[in-house]
């Protein structure tokens, strides 16, 4: 908006001169409090609210006040739903075709959100709205999360006021990585103390929308709250998991058809509907052994657990907007997910799903099995097993990431806005998507889309507004055509039409089918069929060139080529870290702690050395010099009991430990670790020997059997502490140097 003139007059004193505040941009008369809140990686037939087996009380009671729609639509996968979400574009159009962990240098996969897709929160900010964000940010690259930025892409670049919460995919609930705008701060609690990130960020939430009412009651605000749930780490608090002791025992055969008969019954799937058959893939619950339907079950009952902790947590958010003065006049947009449930834990389950995302998709089920009373507990990081999903996403096919199906893409939406939502407990079956939400919120705040801002001039908006259907149930469709790609899964919508072409596997990150040409299409007329069970390809070819033709038009329209399906081979693709990229010596202090893993040094697949010059008080000292990962894996080179430690976590089943052979003398020393890499160029996850030295003389030597090729997971790099979880479990984290640490030299060879 432009800067408003001076209306006053200057003279040459202020005897003869007339003031003139420049005034604040105000919001037109009624524009509406916003609050959107976005779970993760929550199926369509989860929610009790939806016919699922949890229950949900504070959606459903949301829903009894306002609005279900039921033909509301995600892209399948969690970053891109949420750049389509505050940007009103297409993901592809808004340079976020995939994850951040995953980009890489073309324009619609480099995950730089473009200043031409202003968001959600620059827009009504701008317009006079305060603007707070809490929770997940998928959208900033980790590459950019350290000291040095840029902070363009973060929230509070993005036009939030203030942010809080973390940057990625996903965050332990009990060790996450916080920021507090773009600043790291620490939680205050421990996990022995109580603390769960889920009830500290709705602390957070409703601290900052009751103050925001008290200073200024008169200024909406937008409230984007979205958690990490239930997105895996599955951790709910103990307590919760156990509400749901031998709930799942029958499996998700049972699950599936009482989540289907209770859809029909709430009207959330239309007569008629079909459930959907049973892919070659899902194992029939009756086909296991004893140990796997005792191991699944109970990863079922603990994910349950962690989705019904949310709905507990969002009802306390909820009754808060209920107690705003200005209640009445407040937008709630609920998304049950931001995909399909996801099947990403493979078909055993995990308790360490960072290990699937580096392509090793076997688990061992006895080691899982010994781990059951920890499930979800600090010490486990837990994702249920594919069918699960499969059930959770009931009536559809399919699972999160798989773009081609309603069960990767079809999310339940719950509206509220008691000012102008009459039919309370209302069903709309319009047909909508992610980028019609902002859209919406601007036609209901009386603002227009902005042609330019900061001086960009702006992409045109892809969503459409679907205001209209609030008051009117009838209303016509303001979507009649959307594609659908996420990792080379594909689909076009067009007036009821729907063609598919599924091509990779989510369990299988080590799977690139590479041939687009042999994927085969399949065809859906949802206006006669919810569910897509029937399939028209054969039938109808003819109908199928047209649609795919179509495809591809709206392919070359927002920039989805070129098709990548390379799974964990793109996480090892360069960053555009802060960094010199070919930098092999990096210097680091002490105080240098949550740097992003894609900012820190690489130091995997090859031979590096760790210097460090410390100081060892007389009376000796203890704790990290270096560490970067945690439970999920890493590594660390501390001080324990005198004495010079690196230790090396392999996905918290293999785990190496050197000892110096003496201990690190009182005073100023130098130490070192030398990791002799055992492959050669270009092989990954090899394991190598590790030489401890001080002040140059060999103290200890050992093997470390394998090594981690692409990430270590959600945690970070530091210098004189380890921060979040502990990559050794012989300390308890941070474990702070008790000496003093002057430098730490990495050099990559």
């Amino acid at each position: 908006m432009p800067l408003p003139p001076f209306g006053g007059t200057i003279g040459e004193t202020y005897k003869e001169s007339t003031p003139d505040w420049p005034k604040l941009p105000t919001p037109p008369q009624g524009a509406p409090n916003v609050v959107l809140i976005l779970l993760d990686d929550v199926g369509y037939g989860q929610t009790s609210t939806f016919g699922g087996p949890v229950p949900t009380p504070s959606l459903d009671a949301l829903a009894a006040e306002g609005l279900r729609f039921t033909e509301f639509h995600t892209t399948a996968i969690c970053g891109p739903s949420r750049a389509s979400l505050i940007t009103g574009r297409n993901h592809h159009n808004s340079g976020s075709g995939f994850l951040a962990e995953w980009a890489t240098g073309y324009p619609s996969y480099d995950n730089l959100i473009p200043r031409s897709t202003a968001t959600i929160g620059s827009i009504l900010k701008y317009n006079g709205y305060s603007t707070a964000w809490f929770g997940k940010n998928h959208n900033t690259p980790d590459w950019e999360s350290s000291v040095v930025g840029p902070f363009d892409r973060w929230p509070t670049g993005l036009g939030f006021d203030y942010f809080y919460g973390f940057i990625g995919g996903e965050t332990n609930q009990y060790y996450p990585v916080l920021f507090e705008n773009t600043t790291a701060v620490e939680p205050t609690r421990s996990p022995a103390q109580g603390y769960h990130f889920m009830t500290d960020m709705t602390d957070k939430a409703i601290g900052w929308m009751r103050y925001s009412k008290s200073v200024a009651p008169q200024k909406p605000f937008l409230l984007y709250f979205a958690p990490g749930a239930a997105h895996a780490p599955h951790q709910p608090p103990t307590e919760w998991r156990d509400k749901f002791k031998g709930k799942f025992d029958a499996g998700w055969d049972a699950m599936r058809d009482e989540t289907f008969k209770r859809q029909l019954a709430l009207g959330v799937v239309p007569p008629g509907t079909k459930l959907t058959a049973r892919p070659d893939w899902a194992r029939p619950w009756n086909s296991l052994t004893d140990t796997q339907r005792k191991v699944y079950a109970a990863f079922m009952e603990n994910y349950a657990g962690y989705l019904a902790f949310t709905d507990h947590e969002v009802g306390r958010l909820i009754d808060a907007i209920h107690a705003l003065p200005d209640a009445d006049n407040t937008l709630v947009i609920y998304i049950v997910g931001d995909n399909g449930a996801s099947s990403e834990g493979g078909f055993d389950g995990t308790i360490n799903e960072v290990k699937i995302f580096n392509g090793f998709a076997k688990q061992d089920l006895s080691e899982i099995a010994a781990h059951l009373d920890e499930l979800g507990g600090p010490k486990t990081e837990p994702h249920y097993q594919v069918e699960w999903a499969w059930a959770g996403n009931t009536p559809f096919q399919w699972v999160k990431q798989v773009a081609s199906h309603l069960g990767g893409t079809r999310n339940p939406m719950v509206v509220s806005w008691p000012a102008r939502i009459r039919d309370a407990g209302g069903i709309r079956p319009q047909f909508t998507h992610l980028i019609d939400v902002l859209p919406t919120v601007l036609e209901a705040a009386h603002l227009p889309a902005p042609k330019s801002v900061d001086g960009i001039e702006q992409k045109p908006m892809d969503g459409v507004s679907f205001l209209s259907t609030f008051e009117n149930a009838e209303a016509p469709e303001v979507r009649t055509r959307q594609y659908f790609e996420v990792f080379s899964n594909r689909s076009i919508y067009d007036g009821g039409w729907k063609a598919n072409a599924q091509h990779t596997l989510p369990w299988r990150q080590e799977y690139a089918p590479g041939n687009w040409n042999l994927d085969r299409w399949e065809l859906y007329n949802l206006n006669e069929d919810y569910s897509e069970s029937v399939d028209l390809a054969a039938k109808m070819p003819d109908k199928l060139k047209e649609m795919k033709a179509l495809f591809r038009e709206e392919a070359d329209k927002y920039h989805v080529y070129p098709l990548d399906d390379r799974g964990a081979q793109r996480l090892l693709e360069p960053k555009p870290t802060p960094s010199d990229p070919g930098r092999t010596h990096f210097v680091f202090y002490a105080g240098a702690t949550r740097l992003a893993e894609t900012a820190a040094p690489n130091t995997k697949n090859k031979s590096h050395t760790i210097t460090a010059g410390i100081e060892v008080p007389q009376d000796g000292a203890e704790g990290i010099i270096v560490a970067e990962g945690g439970i999920s894996s890493g590594f660390a080179l501390f001080v324990r009991e005198g004495k010079l430690v690196y230790h090396y976590n392999w996905f918290d089943e293999d785990r190496s430990e050197i000892v110096s052979a003496e201990p690190v003398p009182a005073g100023k020393s130098t130490v070192r670790m030398d990791f002799a890499y055992d492959g050669s160029s270009g092989e990954t996850g090899k394991g190598g020997t590790v030489t401890l030295y001080v002040n140059d003389r060999q103290v200890g030597s050992g093997p470390v059997h394998k090594t981690v090729p692409g990430r270590f997971g959600i945690e970070t790099f530091g210098i004189g502490e380890d921060s979040g979880s502990p990559v050794a479990n012989s300390y308890q984290p941070p474990f702070r140097f008790t000496g003093g640490i002057d430098e730490v030299v990495i050099d990559l060879k």
